[in-house]
């Protein structure tokens, strides 16, 4: 019985070292042995592996001077990772920690790449597709000369059509329903804020359509003639034509 228990004391007692040097293994290496271990890792694209490296930077050597660079490899792991909560806590951190490093331009447009690779589909919620379109604007406003900048011009553009495509079909859904005047607040919404985007052709068809509905010839043809002007190809424009014309060929025969 004696022996039994000096055996699952010992066994407990390697137990508690093995767990203790598992804990303790980054004990003792100075922050640039674990700056170049967490860079080894992240060349071999083991990005959750890298993390407890420059982590352990942050944590107990937030003056050394790799820290700036140990925090944004840091959020660069976690949004390898898809951790863009992680992620953006970690940028919000560097933003605010070192406003004068070379790499906030990087910071700033990784920060936006975090919300832009959340953005959901058209018929879901688009509070991140918002927050996109925020922090794209930020690094167009911040940084115009950057080459961060002509990419995020790129995406907000997609951004952009992305939201005014959700205006879109919230106004459809309001016009099926007979809401016409709900509908034309939406599509409004397109025409004012979303110019420069694919929807606004139609958006401009379908105020002509629900003026239509309601008898206000007037503001039909002037959106009618907003979309000539502008798109005389366009089959929005044909199908507006069509739409004013066979009323006028009506009120013709009558």
């Amino acid at each position: 019985m004696k022996f039994k228990i000096i055996i699952i004391t010992i066994c407990s007692f390697l137990l508690i070292s093995c767990a203790s040097k598992k804990i303790d293994e980054l004990a003792g290496l100075t922050p640039e042995q674990l700056y170049q271990e967490g860079m080894k890792k992240m060349r071999a694209e083991s990005y959750s592996g890298s993390l407890k490296y420059f982590d352990r930077i942050n944590q107990e050597f937030p003056y050394s001077s790799l820290a700036s660079r140990s925090q944004l490899m840091e959020s660069y792991a976690y949004y390898k990772t898809g951790k863009y909560e992680y992620a953006l806590a970690s940028l919000e951190d560097y933003i605010s920690l070192y406003p004068g490093e070379k790499s906030i331009q990087y910071a700033y447009y990784l920060k936006s790449l975090c919300y832009y690779n959340q953005i959901l589909e058209v018929r879901f919620d688009q509070h991140t597709t918002e927050q996109a379109k925020t922090s794209l604007m930020e690094i167009i406003n911040r940084f115009p000369e950057s080459k961060y900048s002509r990419d995020a011009k790129f995406k907000l553009s997609l951004v952009l059509d992305h939201l005014a495509g959700k205006e879109m079909e919230i106004g459809r859904f309001y016009l099926n329903q007979g809401s016409i005047i709900a509908a034309i607040n939406r599509f409004q919404i397109v025409v004012l804020q979303y110019q420069s985007t694919s929807q606004i052709q139609e958006a401009l068809y379908r105020l002509v359509e629900c003026y239509y509905i309601l008898g206000v010839e007037e503001e039909a043809k002037k959106y009618a003639a907003v979309l000539g002007n502008n798109y005389p190809e366009s089959k929005w424009y044909k199908h507006s034509y069509n739409l004013l014309e066979g009323n006028n060929a009506k009120a013709s025969k009558n």
